[in-house]
């Protein structure tokens, strides 16, 4: 989990966790809205499906909003996970994909919910540099740091 507090949005992954354990780091993190920035939220994990985690964050007192529109390309994904020269194009073949005006509305939607309280943004990956939603928080800190 990555902490930012001047955009007070944190990156989480669910790898390697059950949901109990999911919720309570989230709650020790003030996490008030959780946005899932998978492409398709579905999991083989218990408990990580869309209807499933928002019925439990539900309960918990936290926001949940799918933005599949900053969701990762199947075909972009190994990259991620490959070698520092594979990790950099996907990056770059990342951000080339969320210069819709689709994707930036999504920024700019995390941005508002950012500025009512902590926000979560949720992959699958444990590792936050193996992941697109690094490349996110990256584009929102620089977002917010331009508003502010």
């Amino acid at each position: 989990m990555s902490l930012d507090q001047r955009t007070a949005v944190i990156g989480v992954g669910y790898e390697g966790n059950d949901l109990d354990a999911f919720l309570r780091q989230l709650r020790s993190h003030g996490v008030s809205c959780l946005i899932d920035v998978r492409l398709t939220p579905i999991s083989r994990k218990p408990g990580f499906s869309k209807r499933r985690l928002s019925e439990s964050l539900t309960q918990q007192g936290i926001d949940y909003i799918h933005l599949p529109q900053l969701g990762n390309p199947k075909w972009n994904r190994l990259g991620f996970a490959g070698s520092a020269a594979e990790l950099a194009e996907a990056r770059t073949n990342y951000e080339t994909h969320i210069a819709s005006a689709e994707a930036v509305a999504a920024l700019d939607e995390i941005a508002l919910w950012a500025q009512k309280g902590r926000v979560a943004l949720l992959c699958f990956e444990a590792d936050e540099r193996r992941c697109h939603r690094s490349v996110i928080l990256e584009l929102i800190r620089r977002h917010m740091s331009q508003v502010a």
